[in-house]
């Protein structure tokens, strides 16, 4: 057994707490592991007799602030090979010009694409992520992001997305990026088969996730339903209500909205969470929280595409599960988990929640409220949020028992000066940041702010050649 003390925490935040804050925050903390689960936490006078001079390594971090590493709940890795394009246009246009490009990726183009995206999410404090993979062309497969994923040390919950509804059957996709539903289904079963681990401190579980309502049938939606549902702790997962175009083809295609035709197809209750959820009204929100269906928050997306803005505060006040995304390196540009923490406080601060009608001196408009979300609550989104959604209880937390996924920030660097008085939030409010270290299932994956298992030169010179090749 390997153990390793991190001493003299000059800020630890736990996350450990039944409501939405950072649980027991600590001065001068420190925390045990022993292999890939923690053992012990708390102020350091309380440290265990001995723990110094027994560990196997003992890491001073005096000067920085430590927490639980962060979840993403919602990504498409692959699309971090098209960033930047379709600045300026609305979702549908943004698709269509780029299903043409996706349809051209390889196998060897997924990997190069997955190992940047959980490159970019390590880096900004992401211990844990899911990836929405659904496009499969040439002879793309989700094994190669979970082989990505392994070599990183990255906890991956790889979701099997699919679009088997082409233009030709009524679908936004062309029929090119399309797949045959029994093959979608077949496919599902033997990845399950394979790599679904419901054991605590599971590195790999799989997702079943239809991508869209235009993009799929209704039948591949009960279906991928009822197979998930036959297997322990396999999840479903998708986008709903993201665009108000999706609600006009759910009412005109199904004669219903979104969340209704969801409900048709079996896809409510505490194995599923969507992606966006920008559109949904008072009823939909209540349905969301008496079926235990979670939601994932994507901000800066959601502001990129300019989709709208998430009513997480109304949400999370129900007591719907809300964690947070980064969504497509396209539809996003970056994959940063501090920055989507940061906006998704400050956006759900500037949601209209009141009208400033005419004066005379001309003033007028909506305006939103500095109340509606603390840095803590978006901090809790990135870690128990989303932790809630993937349906763990292991992770998200630093507590006796859990898995030992942790990242430290300095304190002592440009960004955090002053910031003496809340260093917690300061991670939020003042940066977006990188992590100076990162243990992930016990494992250092970031040393003082470099990786240990990626030349990320060489990686970023493969990227650079695979970009040529596929626009050749």
């Amino acid at each position: 057994m390997t153990s390793i003390l991190f001493k003299h925490i000059s800020h630890l935040a736990t996350f450990d707490g039944p409501d939405r804050d950072a649980g027991t925050e600590i001065s001068d903390g420190f925390i045990l592991i022993h292999d890939n689960i923690i053992i012990a936490c708390g102020p350091m006078a309380d440290c265990p007799e001995g723990a110094e001079r027994t560990a196997d390594r003992v890491l001073d971090l005096s000067d920085h602030i430590v927490m639980p590493g962060m979840v993403n709940t919602h990504h498409h890795f692959y699309q971090n090979l098209t960033r930047v394009m379709v600045q300026d246009d609305e979702l549908f246009v943004w698709l269509k010009t780029l299903y043409p490009i996706w349809a051209r990726l390889d196998d060897r183009a997924m990997a190069t694409a997955s190992r940047m995206a959980m490159a970019e999410l390590i880096m900004s404090g992401c211990t844990t992520s899911s990836d929405h993979q659904y496009i499969m062309p040439n002879d793309c497969t989700l094994d190669t992001p979970i082989r990505v994923a392994q070599e990183l040390g990255m906890r991956f919950h790889a979701a099997r997305g699919a679009m088997s509804r082409g233009e030709s059957k009524g679908g936004l996709p062309p029929d090119s990026c399309v797949e045959e539903e029994e093959d979608i289904l077949k496919d599902a079963e033997r990845l399950i088969g394979t790599y679904h681990d419901m054991s605590d401190h599971a590195m790999t579980r799989i997702v079943l996730a239809p991508c869209s309502a235009f993009s799929v049938t209704q039948g591949l939606m009960k279906d991928a339903a009822a197979l998930a549902r036959t297997y322990e702790g396999v999840r479903l997962h998708s986008h709903i209500a993201e665009v108000l175009s999706e609600e006009e083809y759910c009412l005109e295609t199904y004669g219903m909205r979104s969340v209704a035709y969801a409900e048709s197809c079996d896809w409510l209750g505490p194995d599923v969470w969507f992606a966006h959820s920008i559109f949904l009204n008072n009823s939909e929100i209540k349905t969301f929280a008496e079926t235990g269906t979670g939601a994932t928050f994507c901000p800066s997306a959601h502001m990129r595409c300019g989709l709208g803005i998430m009513r997480a505060r109304e949400m999370l006040d129900a007591g719907v599960t809300v964690g947070l995304g980064v969504d497509g390196s396209a539809s996003n540009d970056t994959s940063n988990m501090f920055s989507e923490v940061r906006f998704a406080q400050f956006l759900q601060r500037v949601a209209p929640d009141r009208y400033l009608s005419e004066t005379p001196g001309g003033r007028g408009g909506f305006g939103g409220t500095p109340a509606a979300m603390s840095a803590r609550e978006a901090l809790w989104m990135a870690t128990r949020g989303g932790a809630k959604i993937l349906g763990r209880d292991d992770i998200g937390q630093i507590a006796p028992g859990k898995s030992a996924d942790l990242i430290a920030v300095k304190r002592t660097q440009l960004g955090m000066a002053g910031t003496q008085r809340d260093p917690l939030a300061a991670l939020v409010m003042c940066g977006p940041f990188h992590v100076d270290y990162s243990f992930i299932n016990g494992v250092p994956v970031i040393e003082q702010g470099a990786f240990t298992r990626l030349d990320i030169d060489a990686a970023l010179r493969d990227h650079a050649q695979t970009m040529d090749r596929i626009y050749a």
